[in-house]
């Protein structure tokens, strides 16, 4: 079962017949997917469902064989993560992507680096690091992250849950439209999931439609506002945790459930 096949022009990234195969694997058969804004779109799946194929068509580091790909009903083509990035995504993958060696307000403009105004940055090329941390700073600040607090202390030297929050501020603060989190909850004691459910809770604040990978039913049921159900290369069924339990979705998601039934 997958949604409609008109594209929804009010969603912030909607997909339609997307497919992608490795040969003679199939990674997507046909999938469909709409994110609106201010919305927590889960994907969940069993291993080899499909769903980092999925996302990874969707952020530009893979290319899909067919299908298209809007944002705010506008076509799209990614050839490449930079091209997603420039038009509003950001993704959070699992390995996090932070230089621990470098600090806080580092890791939340690396790549992204500003210059000091006037003759200093455009004739010294020097960094504005001051800047960078008072934006850094207030980036972290409007995520409610209260975990973290000194800017210039190294990534290293930070906890699991306070890494992955450093992830998402830097997420948040450069995607415009759409925040992409891979497993965010993986590996994370009980407190700093619940630390990172609520960063999850404040990017719908703000208004960015989020997509959220993870195997955790629970945090799935907590956090979604709709839940997109792959099963070998397909979408099964989209739904809700007022529409479908967790037991639903597990069925959903082995087989022993249809959707279409």
């Amino acid at each position: 079962m997958s949604e409609s096949s008109e594209h929804d022009d009010t969603a912030v990234l909607s997909a339609r017949g997307l497919v992608k195969t490795f040969g003679r694997v199939i990674g997507l058969d046909g999938v469909d997917l709409d994110l609106q804004r201010g919305e927590v779109l889960a994907v969940i799946g069993d291993n080899g469902a499909g769903k980092s194929t999925l996302i990874k068509t969707l952020t530009g580091a893979l290319v899909p064989d067919a299908g298209e790909i809007r944002m705010d009903g506008h076509p799209v083509s990614f050839k490449r993560p930079q091209d997603a990035r420039e038009a509003g995504i950001e993704t959070v993958y699992q390995t996090l992507a932070v230089a621990p060696a470098l600090d806080i307000a580092s890791n939340l403009y690396l790549a992204r680096e500003e210059r000091r105004p006037g003759p200093l940055g455009s004739v010294l090329r020097m960094l504005d690091k001051k800047g960078m941390r008072e934006r850094a700073q207030k980036s972290v600040s409007d995520l409610g992250i209260s975990t973290v607090q000194n800017m210039a202390v190294a990534v290293e030297s930070l906890s699991g849950g306070q890494r992955q929050a450093v992830a998402v501020a830097r997420a948040a603060a450069f995607g415009g439209k759409v925040v992409v989190l891979d497993e965010p909850t993986a590996a994370l004691g009980v407190k700093e999931s619940a630390q990172v459910l609520r960063l999850v809770e404040s990017l719908r604040e703000r208004g960015l439609g989020v997509i959220l990978i993870s195997h955790n039913m629970p945090h799935v049921w907590q956090v979604a506002d709709r839940i997109h159900v792959q099963r070998l290369g397909r979408c099964a069924g989209v739904i809700s945790p007022e529409s479908h339990s967790m037991t639903d979705g597990v069925a959903i998601m082995t087989g022993a459930l249809s959707l279409d039934a």
